[in-house]
Formats: C-alpha cells, sequence, structure tokens
C-alpha cells in the first residue's frame, strides 16, 4: 500500500531540472523507491554513526561524486547518511511525540504529564523554554542558525535568518492566526503583513477595473446608438430624493440606519472569516521579529490551559545545536517488496525516513541519494499541512542578490553550501508543497 502514490497527486509534473525549488513545509514522512537497494543506509558501525554525528557538529562539508559503484562499501556516504539524519529539539519528554503539536491531543492523551496541575513546575519549564528560545534567535541574528520552528498547538512559527528566502532580512512567517492573535500583535507594535490576503484583494482590485472598463466601453457604445431625442434612464444617485416617499408616509425616523458598531462586525466578519487558513499567514520582517521574541515568550495563549497539552511549552526545531536543545536523529528503515510491472513482479526498493523533516534535511537526503541510486529514485513527501503555506513568497518587493553575497553572508550556519544556495531562493511552491518529488537521469520533476 505504502509503494502506491497518493490519489491526490497532480497528473502534470513539473518540466525536469537539475534542483528542485525549497519546500519550507515540515515533512513528516518520506517514503523514497528506486530500482537499485538502499542496503547501505542499514546496520550503521558504532564508528560510522559516531563519525556522522561529529560531522554535523562541526558542519563538515562532504562531497560525494556523482555515482557510488558499491554503495553499502562506502563509509563516507554512510556518514553523510547519519549526518543528514541530525536535527535538535527543545523540550526533550523521551515519553512524549513533540512534533507535531497542531491536533495532536489525541496522540498525548493519558500521557503522564506531572506539569499540568503543578503552576510552579509549569514556571520552570517555561523559563527554560524562553532562554533555548532566545538562544535561537541569537544564533539567528549572528547567522550561525540559517531557520527554526517554534510549534505550538494552535500556530507554527519559521524565523530564518537574512540571506534566505530572497530577503535581505531576518523574517518571521506565522500560520494560522486567528483574529484575537493579531489583534494583539497590534497591541504589541508589531507590524506585519498577511500577504495572501493582500494578494487576494489585489487580484479583484484587477478584475474590478477590467469589469470596470468593459462597463465603461459598453455604455458609451450604447450611448452612441442611442437616439438624440431618447432620455436616458433615471437615476438613483441621490439617496435623499430616492427616499423622500419615507419623509412623506413620516416614517423615516423609525428606518434604522447601520451605525457604527454594525459596520465594525461587518468588518470583523470578514477578518473572522479567514481565521485557521492558509489565508491568515502573517509575515513579520526586520526588527519587528525581536519585538515578535518577546511578543511569543509573554504570550498567555502560546500554552494550552486545559487538554493534554496543558502547560507543556511550544516545540522549537532546528538544523543546528542551541542552548537546551537536544540532538535527536530522523528514524530511517529500508523496505523490500515486489511491484507488479505489466505482468510480471519487479523488485522494487524503499527507504522511509519519519519525521520532523526539515528543509535542509529533504535537501541533502535527495543529494546522497542521487549518488547512491545512480541519479534515478523517486520519492513521495507527507506534509504537515499547517506548515504547507509557508512556501508563500510573502515579500515580493525584497531586493533580490548574488549567490556569492549568500554565501560569503552565511558561511558558517551549518549547511551545506548546495542546501544553502536552495534555501536562498525566493520562494516559488505558493500555498502548496512538493507531494512526489522523482529523479530521473539526474534531473527533477516534480509535482506540488
Amino acid at each position: 500500500k505504502d509503494l502506491h502514490l497518493p490519489v491526490a497527486v497532480p497528473e502534470v509534473p513539473s518540466a525536469a531540472r537539475h534542483e528542485f525549488p525549497a519546500d519550507w513545509s515540515i515533512k513528516t514522512r518520506l517514503l523514497f523507491m528506486s530500482s537499485q537497494p538502499f542496503t547501505w543506509a542499514e546496520h550503521l558501525k558504532a564508528q560510522e554513526e559516531a563519525q556522522g554525528f561529529a560531522q554535523h557538529c562541526r558542519a563538515t562539508e562532504t562531497n560525494l561524486p556523482e555515482s557510488i559503484q558499491e554503495p553499502k562499501l562506502s563509509t563516507e556516504l554512510r556518514c553523510a547518511f547519519q549526518q543528514s539524519l541530525v536535527y535538535w529539539l527543545h523540550p526533550s519528554l523521551p515519553w512524549l511525540q513533540l512534533f507535531p503539536r497542531i491536533g495532536a491531543d489525541r496522540k498525548l492523551a493519558g500521557k503522564a504529564s506531572p506539569w499540568s496541575q503543578d503552576e510552579a513546575l509549569q514556571q520552570v519549564l517555561m523559563s527554560d523554554w524562553s532562554v533555548s528560545f532566545t538562544s535561537l534567535y541569537n544564533l539567528l541574528k549572528a547567522k550561525l542558525c540559517p531557520y527554526f520552528y517554534v510549534c505550538t498547538y494552535q500556530f507554527t512559527v519559521l524565523f530564518r535568518a537574512a540571506g534566505l528566502a530572497g530577503s535581505d532580512v531576518i523574517t518571521a512567517v506565522i500560520s494560522p492566526t486567528t483574529r484575537g492573535l493579531r489583534e494583539a500583535m497590534r497591541n504589541e507594535g508589531i507590524e506585519f503583513s498577511l500577504p495572501l490576503v493582500e494578494e487576494s484583494r489585489t487580484r479583484k482590485q484587477k478584475n474590478s477595473e477590467v469589469n470596470l472598463e468593459t462597463e465603461i466601453a459598453n455604455s458609451l457604445e450604447v450611448g452612441n446608438i442611442m437616439e438624440d431625442g431618447e432620455e436616458p434612464a433615471p437615476s438613483d444617485d441621490d439617496d435623499d430624493e430616492s427616499f423622500s416617499w419615507l419623509e412623506e408616509m413620516g416614517v423615516q425616523d423609525k428606518v434604522k440606519k447601520p451605525d457604527a458598531i454594525s459596520i465594525k462586525l461587518r468588518k470583523e466578519k470578514h477578518e473572522v472569516q479567514m481565521d485557521h487558513k492558509p489565508e491568515s499567514l502573517a509575515f513579520v520582517k526586520g526588527t519587528n521579529t525581536f519585538t515578535l521574541l518577546n511578543f511569543l515568550i509573554n504570550c498567555k495563549s502560546l500554552v494550552a490551559v486545559a487538554g493534554p497539552q496543558a502547560g507543556l511549552p511550544p516545540t522549537l526545531l532546528s538544523p543546528v545545536a542551541f542552548r537546551g536543545g537536544t540532538m535527536q536523529t530522523l528514524k530511517a528503515r529500508s523496505i523490500n517488496a515486489k511491484a507488479r510491472v505489466h505482468l510480471a513482479y519487479e523488485d522494487i526498493f524503499s527507504l522511509e525516513i519519519v519525521g520532523p523533516v526539515m528543509p535542509h534535511s529533504l535537501h541533502s537526503l535527495t543529494t546522497l541519494l542521487k549518488s547512491a541510486q545512480r541519479g534515478a529514485f523517486s520519492a513521495v513527501l507527507y506534509t504537515h499541512e499547517p506548515t504547507a503555506v509557508f512556501n508563500t513568497n510573502p515579500d515580493k518587493a525584497s531586493p533580490s542578490f548574488s549567490k556569492e553575497t549568500i554565501c560569503k553572508d552565511l558561511p558558517t550556519c551549518g549547511l551545506h553550501l548546495k542546501t544553502l544556495d536552495q534555501l536562498s531562493q525566493c520562494p516559488t511552491l505558493g500555498k502548496s508543497s512538493i507531494r512526489f518529488l522523482e529523479m530521473k537521469d539526474y534531473a527533477y520533476t516534480w509535482k506540488s
């Protein structure tokens, strides 16, 4: 069953390219498939595992040849594989699965949570969390961390360093948001935009302008056809004249005029309608991201007050080490199966990676597979849906800059230069994310 593609995958793939676009969503699972076995990814020796961890901590770049003849015998490949599975997490509570957090109540129900009724313990956890969060932001500001995620039980925030996603300043995207959260952010003086709402408004405006031009053109044509003696249709522009009959009947005072409250409610209805939807994505940039940091540290609604997640601080996910962060590894296992091709059964090999798979991990894993599987493999990608909207390009006005500048500015952020190059590009996937990725003859096609 796992080896079949999801039904929702679109029919039309992209044009073949040597690189796929950056996907800023978090994946919960990857399923790679190939006609070549994945035995090289199994049973790593203690020395290879240790070397992989050391390479990760030292941000060692591994540049593999285009094709590895005997992947199972390549220590360099196996160490690099271990290196690409590492990520950092806070808080770390081994008996709880701390990602995803949105919609995780059922999975966390019944698990021990001694802090849920203990206010002093909650304060200790939040104090510790604030130190870790601030540490990550400082690393980001110093360009020693490329990006990180803050996963709350209601929304997710992605902080990106200056130089990534086509922006020359630190940026943060928050999704999904509610009217209450946006109002609280405004009250704290955080300047933010709602790029998808603005984009929709601009589109509607352009459409209405086009419709207006058509109407004017049509009315001019009608005007030319009308005979000189013909009277135009009566206009009801003058509201006072239109409603003068009410005055004649003496009931004008009984007609309820729209008051300020009902006008406000009408506006608020539109704001509330986009709550919890991708369109509610909020974009913060520059120094406002520091104000956002302080706002989130002091925000009461950041932590659930009831239910299985009560008193549990948000999950911090990072590609690099930070104060209070715990090193974790993605789970990997290879599966061998038979697949029916035409009238015969053929061996199909698969490698399953269970997440949270962040953008840099997806890129480094595909780079390794390119060499190990001789430029031919496919992958089904399972997205944590609330994060798919992070692929929106929120800052279209931001100046573009050369790759040389990016690499010069972010040399020590812990990412491979090719991964850094991919993540520095402006996002192009919009509200969707990559669902299926295929490589043939060292060229990628993908479906979103």
